[in-house]
């Protein structure tokens, strides 16, 4: 065991982290991925957290004529030269983003056989490619998203009623083109399924309209009778997989979580730290994840006193919290405030967790930090962490502590990024 461990394992921590969220940035993963220039024009759509990045990488590389429109999370753009950046409201969309999504539309519809729609696609385009379906009203959709971030659902499942309440998602854009579509996506979804990144605008969608309605009664989601039923009928059903209008379309997806861990890992080893990849598709409550990640810190704890070698337990995915209380959270947050009661001050431990795209929920931090001393700290201040889990306010308590882990957009969301590093 070196000494540098023992005197900096928050700074061997953050070092991970920002090795992890390279290796998803978009200037390193769009390039390589980039298509043949059309006979015809070549139209820039997108939508995330990420895509004034990717966009910015495909006009530094592209060779030819270029235009388009991206939109992005508030903060989050970047310039470029020929493609035109619109910033929008995330989670929850508004105006801005109804707008962009409506010329998206447009720009996809205007193009003929011998052009080129590049789409690029990253996690956060839920929200902010806002176009609700036929007879659903913008308030309504603001409130029925509200009530699925609230709600304990799977971003999976919060995206197959998304799918289903869109005029543009669900294969819906690239159904309305006529020219070739590529797209390129950064995964920000466990398992890397394509459809469900954003809500797939441009991919074809194997869920049904019975599939949102047993999700909505599920998790007990207000939605308008008029739009109730003509899910009911099937009216607001989804392109599927093998549609025809999706012959010669291609994706690709170039940035995974399991890109950020397996950086992770491999600096990790230059520090002297044995990695081991638990998962990168994670999924379930924050706190429950944090039990079972206490579970296998404490068997570690016990290999690494024996070896004298320090381990690192990586993990990846995409949490959820059940919002119960009054506080202000994130999900990264409450996962670490839920290990550190669990781990109860175990000695030699300390964790990192972050969301890759430097903004954990709808707070300022990308996430935060623990150590053996976390809780000992908190008692002296006077803070009961139990009652601050209890009131989902992982961001009150790490703030208190001075523990938030703060780095402003990053451009890139791959989700999760979790590392529990025993000394």
């Amino acid at each position: 065991m070196t000494t540098q461990h023992r005197s900096a394992p928050r700074a061997d921590l953050l070092d991970l982290f920002k090795k992890a969220v390279a290796a998803v940035s978009a200037a390193d993963c769009v390039p390589a991925h980039l298509p043949a220039p059309p006979p015809g024009r070549t139209v820039v759509i997108g939508a995330g957290k990420g895509a004034a990045a990717m966009a910015q990488a495909v006009d530094a590389h592209w060779r030819g004529d270029l235009s388009g429109l991206v939109v992005t999370r508030y903060g989050h753009g970047a310039p470029t030269r020929r493609i035109e950046v619109v910033e929008a409201a995330h989670p929850v969309p508004d105006a801005a983003g109804a707008a962009a999504a409506q010329r998206i539309m447009a720009l996809a519809g205007s193009l003929e056989q011998d052009d080129l729609l590049l789409c690029l696609i990253s996690g956060g385009g839920s929200s902010l490619l806002a176009a609700p379906a036929q007879g659903l009203a913008f308030g309504d959709k603001q409130a029925i998203n509200r009530a699925l971030l609230r709600s304990g659902a799977s971003i999976s499942e919060m995206n197959c009623v998304r799918k289903h309440l869109s005029a543009i998602k669900g294969g819906r854009l690239a159904a309305a083109c006529r020219g070739r579509v590529h797209t390129l996506l950064i995964s920000d979804i466990p398992g890397d399924d394509p459809s469900h990144v954003a809500s797939g605008p441009t991919i074809p969608d194997a869920t049904t309209c019975e599939d949102a309605l047993r999700i909505i009664a599920r998790y007990g989601i207000e939605v308008p009778d008029a739009v109730r039923s003509r899910l009911v009928s099937g009216e607001l059903e989804t392109p599927k997989p093998g549609d025809p209008r999706f012959a010669g379309h291609r994706h690709e997806v170039v940035a995974t979580a399991m890109t950020a861990l397996e950086a992770a890992a491999d600096r990790a080893r230059a520090l002297g730290i044995e990695p081991q990849i638990l998962s990168d598709h994670i999924e379930g409550e924050a706190r429950d994840v944090a039990t079972a990640h206490a579970d296998i810190v404490r068997e570690m704890h016990g290999q690494v006193k024996a070896s004298g070698k320090p381990r690192v337990l990586l993990s990846g995915g995409e949490t959820t919290v059940t919002v119960r209380g009054k506080g202000r959270g994130g999900r990264n947050a409450e996962f670490l405030l839920a290990l550190a009661v669990a781990l109860e001050g175990m000695p030699d431990v300390h964790a990192i967790a972050c969301d890759t795209d430097g903004i954990d929920g709808s707070e300022d931090n990308a996430g935060a930090v623990i150590g053996p001393d976390t809780l000992a700290r908190a008692a002296a201040s006077g803070i009961d962490a139990q009652a601050m889990l209890a009131d989902n306010n992982g961001y009150g308590f790490f703030s208190a502590l001075g523990d938030l882990v703060v780095t402003g957009p990053t451009l890139t969301n791959v989700n999760d990024f979790r590392a529990v590093l025993v000394l």
